[in-house]
Formats: C-alpha cells, sequence, structure tokens
C-alpha cells in the first residue's frame, strides 16, 4: 500500500507541475503588491491586518497620481478605509470594522504567506491567507505554530506542545475565549480546531498582555471570521482520516450563521495512514501485545473522533455586536478481547477510553463616539475523560474520569485616547472545579476527589507610540486573587520595540505569570500502556500555584526580502511538582516541588524570491530542573529538554500550484539508564544519574504539495498530497525500562510517526 501510495504522490506532483507552464501574468495584481509600490513611491508605511485585503486586486497605479490622489482611488476601486495617520503611517481597515491603530505587522511572510510578526512580540497567523508549511495540505492551526522557533512537541503530538522548555499545560489556548482542557483528536496526532472556520490565530511566547492570565508557558487564541460580510461560501473536503464540511450562511444584512462539522471514518474504514497514526499510539502497548497469547482469541478496536463548531454573528447597529459561540470535541476508543478461560468458555471484555469537550462563550460589544469600547463575555468550558481497562491477566477492572469545568465573566474597556496612545482595563472573574474519580476492583479501592478555585483577576495596560512611531511600548499588569488559596499575586508585563533604522529592529519582552491548574500525567500501565493526563487544581498541601519569570531581547533585519532574527531569553519556572513531568525513572513516584530553568536563543533567516520562499530556523537552549528533595536538591536536565533544535525548509508557490519541503533535526532527549549493578533483592529499578543519558539525534524529512483549480464557475477545487516522514526514519522520541515476566529489565523505546502519507480533495463554493 505505501508504494501505492508513493506512486499516486509522484504522479500527483508530476501532473500539477504539468500546469505551471500555464500560468499568465494578469493585468490587475494583488494589493498587497501595489500597496509595496506605493511604500517605495511616497516613502510612507501601510498598517493592516492580512485578511483585510486578501484576494482584493487592482490595476497598476499612475505613477504621476499624487499620494492623496493614490489613495482616493484605492478607496473607491476596494471599499476599504485608508486613514493616514501621521505624515508616513497610513492604516487600512474594512468600512465596517474599528480602525485598530497601535498594533502593527512589523514583519509580513514571517516564514510563508500569512503569518506574521506584530510589533507586540506576537505572532498572528491568517489562516485564510496561509500558504503551505512542508508536510500539511490542511491549515492545522497546532502544527502551524509548531514551526515557529522555540515551539516544537518532543514526541510529535499536538497534544504534548513545549513553548521554550514548558509542558503542553502550561500553554493557555483559547478559542474564542473558551479555555481548552482538550486540544487534540487521536491521542493528540491531529488538532481539535477545525481549520476551515479559524480566521485568526495569535501566539505569543513572551511579553503576554494582561489581559490574559493562568498559563506560564505561552498563550495561543484562536478565534473565527468576526465580520457579517452578508456572502455565502462553504466547502466539502476529506482526506484519509476525515470528512469535514464548513459553511458561512448569511441569515439577514445584519445576522450570519457559521458552521463547521468533522467527523473521521476511522471506524469503519482503516487507511494507510490511519495504520501509521495507530501504530504510533498503540505500538508499546496492550493493543499491540498479546497477554496470554494461548488465550486470546481475537483484538478488535474502534476509534473515531468529530468536532462541531457553530458561531452565531448580529451586528445590532454600527456600533453594537452580538456573538455567540458553540463547540463540541469528541474521542471514544473502544477495544475487544474475546479469550477462553479457565473452563475453555468463551469469554468477551471490553475497554473503552472517552474524550469529551464542550464550550459555550457570548460576547457583546460596543463602541462609543469618544473613542471608548466596552465588551463583557461570558463563557463556559467543560472537559470529561472516562476510561474503563478490564485487565484479562490480574482480573482487574479500573474506571477513571477526569472532568473540569471552567465558568468565565470577563469586562474589558479599552480607550483611544489618540493615534499613538491606547488605555485598557477590564475584570475577570473564573470558577474552575476539577474531579477524579477512580474504582479498581481486585484489591476494591474507590476514590472521589472534587475541587474548586474561584478566581478574581483586575486588569490594565497602556500602549504607545513615539511620534515619530518608531518607538513602541506596552505597559502592563494584572492582579489576581486566588480565593481558596488566599493569594493575592501582581504580574507586571511589558513589550517594547524600538525602529533602530529602516532595516533593524530592537524587541525587549518580559513577563511574570501565574497558573493554577496543571496535569499529572499517568504512567503508561494505567490504560493500555498509554500514558493518560488529567487535570488538578493547585491547593494549600502538596500542589502550590506555579509562577513563572521570564525576559527576552531580539534584534531583526528585514530588508529586500530578507528578513534575520535573533532572540535570547531567560525563563524560570517555580513551583510545579514532579507528578506533572512525567518521570519514568526513580523519580516516577516521587511527590516533590521544584522548578526549571531555561536559557536560549533562537534565530531565524527566511529569504524570499520570485516564488521561492525559504527559512532556516535553530534553537539553542538549556533547560533544566531543581527540586527541593529529588537528586539531594542539584540541578539535573528537564525531561523535554533538547539543546538543539533546526528546521529548515523551502516553499514554492506559483500561480494555482504550491509545494514545500522541510527537513527538521533535534538532539536527542533525556533519559535515565538503570545502573549497571542491580540489587536484586530490590523489587524496583535502580538507576544512574537522572536524565543522565541522551537518546539518538531525530530526523525527519516532510513534503507536501497543493494544487487549485476551478471546476466551474464559482466552485473551487483544491487537490493536495502530503508525505510525513519521507524517508522512513526510524526516530526514538521516549525510552524507559520495565520489568519482563521473568522480573528481567526491558527497554521500551517509543519511536516516532512512520512513512505517512495522506491526501486530500476539497471543493470550495
Amino acid at each position: 500500500m505505501n508504494k501505492l501510495l508513493r506512486r499516486v504522490v509522484l504522479y500527483l506532483f508530476f501532473i500539477t507541475s504539468c500546469h505551471l507552464a500555464q500560468s499568465q501574468n494578469k493585468e490587475e495584481q494583488p494589493l498587497a503588491y501595489i500597496l509595496e509600490q506605493l511604500e517605495k513611491r511616497y516613502d510612507v508605511k501601510f498598517s493592516y491586518e492580512t485578511k483585510t485585503i486578501e484576494g482584493v486586486v487592482v490595476s497598476p497605479l499612475s505613477a504621476e497620481l499624487s499620494l492623496d490622489e493614490a489613495l482616493d482611488k484605492l478607496k473607491s476601486i476596494t471599499q476599504l478605509n485608508f486613514k493616514v495617520l501621521s505624515s508616513r503611517f497610513i492604516a487600512i481597515s474594512a468600512k465596517h470594522k474599528t480602525i485598530q491603530y497601535l498594533e502593527e505587522v512589523v514583519v509580513t511572510n514571517y516564514l510563508t504567506k500569512g503569518i506574521s510578526k506584530t510589533n507586540n512580540g506576537a505572532i498572528a497567523v491568517d489562516a485564510k491567507a496561509f500558504d503551505i508549511l512542508p508536510g500539511l495540505i490542511e491549515p492545522d492551526v497546532l502544527q502551524i505554530v509548531q514551526n515557529l522557533p522555540g515551539i516544537i512537541s518532543v514526541d510529535e503530538r499536538i497534544s504534548n506542545i513545549n513553548v521554550r522548555g514548558g509542558t503542553n499545560d502550561q500553554n493557555l489556548i483559547l478559542y474564542e475565549g473558551i479555555r481548552m482542557y482538550q486540544s487534540g483528536h487521536f491521542f493528540g496526532l491531529i488538532s481539535a480546531f477545525n481549520p476551515y472556520l479559524s480566521d485568526e490565530i495569535r501566539v505569543a511566547k513572551n511579553g503576554t498582555s494582561a489581559l490574559f492570565g493562568n498559563g506560564v508557558s505561552s498563550n495561543i487564541s484562536i478565534k473565527n471570521s468576526n465580520i457579517v460580510d452578508n456572502k455565502f461560501n462553504g466547502g466539502l473536503g476529506a482526506n484519509l482520516l476525515s470528512v469535514d464540511g464548513f459553511a458561512k450562511i448569511p441569515l439577514n444584512k445584519k445576522m450570519e450563521l457559521q458552521v463547521s462539522a468533522r467527523r473521521s471514518f476511522t471506524d469503519v474504514l482503516a487507511s494507510t495512514t490511519y495504520d501509521a497514526y495507530f501504530d504510533r499510539i498503540f505500538r508499546d502497548s496492550e493493543l499491540n501485545a498479546s497477554n496470554n497469547i494461548n488465550t486470546v482469541l481475537a483484538l478488535d478496536e474502534r476509534f473515531l473522533f468529530y468536532d462541531l463548531n457553530t458561531k452565531f454573528l448580529y451586528d445590532i447597529d454600527e456600533t453594537s455586536k452580538l456573538r455567540i459561540n458553540l463547540l463540541n470535541i469528541y474521542n471514544n476508543l473502544d477495544y475487544n478481547q474475546i479469550f477462553t478461560n479457565s473452563n475453555n468458555e468463551f469469554q468477551e471484555v471490553r475497554s473503552t477510553l472517552n474524550q469529551l469537550s464542550y464550550g459555550f462563550s457570548t460576547s457583546y460589544s460596543k463602541e462609543f463616539n469618544d473613542d471608548i469600547s466596552a465588551s463583557a463575555q461570558l463563557y463556559y468550558s467543560n472537559y470529561d475523560l472516562d476510561a474503563q481497562n478490564n485487565d484479562i491477566t490480574n482480573d482487574q477492572l479500573l474506571t477513571q474520569e477526569n472532568k473540569v469545568e471552567d465558568y468565565g465573566l470577563r469586562i474589558d474597556i479599552s480607550q483611544n485616547v489618540d493615534n499613538n496612545t491606547e488605555i485598557r482595563g477590564g475584570y475577570q472573574f473564573n470558577e474552575v472545579a476539577v474531579t477524579n474519580f477512580e474504582d479498581v476492583s481486585n484489591p476494591d479501592f474507590t476514590s472521589l476527589v472534587k475541587e474548586i478555585i474561584r478566581t478574581h483577576a483586575f486588569f490594565g495596560e497602556t500602549e504607545r507610540y513615539s511620534k515619530s512611531r518608531n518607538t513602541y511600548i506596552r505597559l502592563g499588569a494584572r492582579i489576581s486573587y486566588f480565593e481558596k488559596l488566599k493569594e493575592l499575586v501582581i504580574e507586571p508585563r511589558f513589550a517594547f520595540n524600538q525602529k533602530i533604522s529602516d532595516d533593524i529592529r530592537v524587541e525587549i519582552l518580559g513577563e511574570l505569570k501565574s497558573q493554577s491548574i496543571t496535569q499529572v500525567i499517568d504512567l503508561q500501565q494505567d490504560f493500555f500502556g498509554i500514558e493518560k493526563r488529567r487535570w488538578q487544581l493547585s491547593n494549600l498541601d502538596d500542589v502550590p500555584l506555579i509562577r513563572s519569570q521570564q525576559i527576552s531581547l531580539g534584534v531583526s533585519y528585514n530588508q529586500n526580502n530578507l528578513l534575520v532574527s535573533l532572540e535570547g531569553y531567560y525563563k524560570n519556572v517555580d513551583d510545579i511538582t514532579a507528578q506533572s513531568q512525567g518521570f519514568q525513572n526513580q523519580f516516577q513516584f516521587a511527590n516533590d516541588i521544584g522548578s526549571y530553568t531555561i536559557t536560549g536563543l533562537d534565530f531565524l533567516v527566511n529569504k524570499r524570491f520570485n516564488n521561492f520562499s525559504t527559512w532556516l530556523s535553530y534553537t539553542l537552549s538549556n533547560n533544566d530542573y531543581k527540586f527541593d528533595n529529588i537528586n539531594d536538591g542539584n540541578a539535573f536536565p528537564n525531561t523535554v529538554d533538547l539543546t538543539h533544535v533546526a528546521n529548515a525548509s523551502l516553499t514554492y508557490n506559483l500561480d494555482n500550484f504550491k509545494i514545500g519541503i522541510g527537513f527538521n533535526w533535534h538532539s536527542g532527549r533525556a533519559y535515565s539508564k538503570p545502573s549497571d549493578v542491580q540489587n536484586n533483592a530490590n523489587s524496583v529499578i535502580e538507576y544512574s544519574n537522572p536524565n543522565g543519558s541522551r537518546l539518538p539525534d531525530y530526523f525527519r524529512a516532510d513534503i507536501s504539495a497543493i494544487y487549485k483549480f476551478e471546476l466551474m464557475k464559482g466552485v473551487k477545487t483544491e487537490i493536495g498530497a502530503s508525505v510525513w516522514n519521507m524517508f522512513n526514519q526510524t526516530n526514538i522520541i521516549n525510552r524507559y525500562y520495565t520489568f519482563d515476566a521473568d522480573d528481567a529489565i526491558i527497554e521500551i523505546d517509543n519511536r516516532s510517526l512512520k512513512f505517512t502519507p495522506n491526501l486530500s480533495f476539497r471543493v470550495n463554493f
């Protein structure tokens, strides 16, 4: 099957490349290209969101026009607002949208089209304008962010994104303002967010706005389109794992409904892609091992996932808007075993694992005449993990449930003091409840624990440009009171960006943050041998409030489609628990409190020429733990420490054809080796230095291609093909040790995704 799919991929690449010669220059050109010409001609700078001008084409403007005449002509042609902020800066916005004066894009096409960097240090991803990244044929939100320097998943899973050495639970992931406690399908290999309604993704690794709290590592915000454009559009698509559809439906001139749905067909049809994913997750679990092989007659698994999203938009009038969002995410695994018991009778046992998330948010915003705007939002997030494991060997039934309920209210007020200054402030209330239930038979044991934390937070910040607009600064602070912990935490944040010359910028970012919820990583033996994570709240006993401090300094050069940037950072996270770190060594059962400190450098060089875009990113870092009691209080390498991480990619885009190839390499992950001499009288494995050894280096090459064409008038079609790990490289991403049936120590290697092809077909109308 692999050979057949390889041929299909190569054939697709060959066929689509044949269409390259058919491209023709059109008289009309993209507005972005026209704006670049005007910037050079009149020595001005346009500020806009990428999606505002996406798809807008105009004829070239005469060089004899003055700047005012050129702007007037563009206004009449494009129906966009062109507001002159100063002698050099001009803001572009949709006529029915409020102009955001202060946030400006300082780097467009940060890696590829649709990815930009703003003056406050955040990375903005416009999913609709997104071009292509190697290995991706769909704009998977959480796969895209892993291409940014300093962001990686040490085990290739969406549900385990590590931002500058942090664990995934330290990322604040918001979907339309709803905090998400589940971010992946298929045990974290696929993003749980449908990419075809996602309009804007923002990632802040440092210098986070004071508006956001309760995530010490990063902030990832995902939003759907927020504009009622009175135009119907939709699409249907399928790949080798799932089918999906979306639609934007205008109800009248003031109302719009956005819906999307996706469902896997893996419960009825197993593709090569499914086989590769299943092998990645379950290779070393009970589902690939035969317990009591002489008695087990059949093993059968059934896996499915789906997600549903709905957004209702109502523009009450020109200054008032109402938005309502609904979200549902579901994963289900059924595992059946048929075996013969001691009486030679047939017996069937069934184990299940379910993940369910649903959320709701509603917001109302109002703009006032004196440049004041206000908004209020209510939201609710629910996450439920249910597991039932029938252990034939030990005649044991294990039932576990982990449930998170998050209620919230936030009020925001902002004012544009002038074209160079804006102030913002507000209040946020959260109530988070976590329930953990466990029931075991043989021996009988039952536990039910429910905890609640209520948090009140006041926040405020101001953003300001100098009159020349060469200097930007944002100063803010968040003051949070955690009722149960009786702690008041003050968290200052700042972002500073200075234009040294037309080509060089300097950026300084800093923040203090805290977090009251974290994850416990269960042992591999707890469910099918699959690592499972449970949420827990901070308390006054053994789970303290997590705190972080971070500062970074960066410099960038951007000229003639060449971007070179270098950023150094220092980050310290205190009061983490040992159980949240997934130790598989002598500290596997330890209960201790500690910290990790990471220092690093993020380097990026990106060159665009003609229709090519190529980039190289590299991260050098050192990430160490220090616990109160573990390892006698001495520092040792972090479990997710990767000293060297590099990515090199090349993309080509000509008219309707796109192709990308990329190479990913990083040094080996830290792990603990057993000692050469073991005490046979001891029932546990004795280890040498904690995390004192390194796995072999990781290397992966990916390729993808997309071809678009018009099937008929108004109906656009897209064909995509990709291969993840196209050289079928065997990469070890984790190593641990356990005892076999004869009490001998055996080495378990978790391997990465093998050669994984995928095909997609989409129709948009």
